[in-house]
């Protein structure tokens, strides 16, 4: 049986592996991507014992120079072509940017953004001329605002945000859709990254990455532009759209400093 292909980045742990899941579920064939080794071949053991699809692992530092090359290599000499494209690797840093390492900022813009960018642009001409298939890209409710404590981090979000939705436009009627997941805190190994373990800041969305997953393909399958999981995450987002920045900005910083 042949399947079709579904490349995940960032699927070590977290929504990634939760995306593999429910790819799998849905009769997809895996393509894993991660730095971590150990971590993947434990996704694709656990996958495998509930799911008979085929599933590829590429262990592989996507922040790294040349990472996008070398997993296009990768993918070729295995004769892979997937269909599907989860742009969910990323991290976030907490704290004020004149503080935080210049370095480990621009890394996250690399990830976050650059990488995000190239993929998508890579990968949607093959799927264009098949006039089929698609890109999640996991923004976050941070998207929607500016973010005083996680500067950097909120404007990646804003970006991948932006894009998202404007990719989703220019491909309607091409068959190929363009979804941008946001979903509020989930607690993942995001946060210890970020250093906010102990975060309540933009809390309540009460979902698992296992949920949010679950959403966004839903969510894509009926070719929505953006998924917002949960009632307090719509509202938030809604809300922090609408209000004045005058406004909302010190209201955020607020409850940003509170919650680290």
């Amino acid at each position: 049986m042949d399947h079709k292909l579904a490349l995940i980045t960032g699927a070590s742990g977290g929504i990634g592996e939760a995306f593999a899941h429910v790819l799998a579920a849905d009769g997809y064939g895996l393509v894993l991507v991660a730095r971590r080794d150990q971590e993947l071949h434990r996704v694709k053991g656990i996958v495998l014992s509930k799911h008979e699809v085929p599933i590829h692992i590429v262990t592989l530092d996507l922040g790294g120079l040349g990472a996008v090359e070398t997993l296009l290599e990768e993918l070729a000499s295995r004769n892979v072509v997937p269909s599907i494209l989860v742009n969910n690797a990323g991290y976030g840093l907490a704290g004020n940017a004149a503080q935080l390492s210049r370095a480990d900022q621009l890394a996250m813009i690399d990830l976050n953004v650059s990488l995000l960018t190239d993929l998508t642009l890579r990968f949607l001409p093959a799927m264009i001329a098949a006039k089929s298939g698609g890109v999640i890209n996991v923004s976050s409710v941070a998207g929607f605002m500016p973010g005083p404590t996680m500067a950097v981090y909120f404007a990646t979000k804003n970006f991948v945000l932006s894009f998202s939705e404007a990719l989703y436009e220019e491909l309607r009627g091409t068959g190929v859709t363009v979804t941008t997941l946001c979903p509020g805190v989930v607690k993942t190994g995001f946060q210890a990254r970020a250093g906010m373990s102990s975060s309540k800041s933009l809390a309540g969305g009460g979902k698992t990455s296992a949920e949010v997953a679950q959403e966004a393909w839903d969510g894509f399958k009926a070719k929505r532009r953006v998924v917002i999981p949960g009632v307090f995450n719509k509202v938030t987002a809604h809300v922090l759209r609408c209000t004045p920045r005058v406004l909302g900005l010190p209201l955020l910083k607020f409850f940003m400093r509170r919650g680290l």
